[in-house]
């Protein structure tokens, strides 16, 4: 294995051009943030962005954050139906593999909750040593969502050589195979 940073960069961006223009307050980047700081109990840098919605922007700020070395990329808002909602493309255009199952279990676990998750478009890639999970806008929902997929995030770092992340058991137990 890798040898791994210990201090893991992580970026929240928030696509909204609601919030990009100062209309509207951006509740999930904090959120998302909150849930972190609660969950992660190693060293970590966090950087927040707020971009307006729009296939290019969004894919253009996710290179941008994996060329400056992001290990993780938490993206919320912008993936749901509407026409400006065009998130997961954007990950399309800039992605190296796509993680399927992340989008299929956050989607799965946000069904519980409301018969609308349905409608959601959340997704997982990799673009060189970035991790990029697409997450709903809203902060409950960004807690299901990470709560339902988080404990596989540290190994897949792990495995694409990016910082260590270590969780609190209590809150999220990280699986990684024995040994590791």
């Amino acid at each position: 294995m890798t040898d791994q940073r210990l201090t893991a960069r992580i970026a929240i961006v928030t696509v909204s051009d609601r919030a990009a223009s100062g209309e509207y307050e951006d509740k999930g980047g904090p959120g998302a943030e909150a849930w972190l700081r609660e969950v992660v109990t190693s060293p970590m840098e966090i950087a927040r962005h707020i971009i307006p919605d729009g296939r290019e922007g969004v894919a253009a700020k996710l290179r941008e954050l994996a060329e400056l070395g992001s290990d993780l990329i938490l993206v919320t808002g912008g993936t749901g139906p509407s026409p400006r909602d065009q998130t997961p493309e954007a990950v399309i255009d800039v992605m190296d593999k796509e993680l399927a199952g992340f989008g299929e279990e956050m989607r799965r676990a946000s069904l519980l909750e409301v018969p609308t998750a349905i409608l959601s478009r959340q997704t997982a890639a990799i673009r060189d040593a970035s991790l990029i999970i697409t997450l709903p806008g809203n902060p409950s929902a960004i807690a299901t969502c990470l709560n339902a997929v988080f404990a596989a995030v540290p190994y897949c770092l792990d495995l694409m050589g990016a910082g260590r992340i270590e969780t609190d058991p209590a809150k999220i137990k990280a699986f990684r195979p024995q040994g590791k």
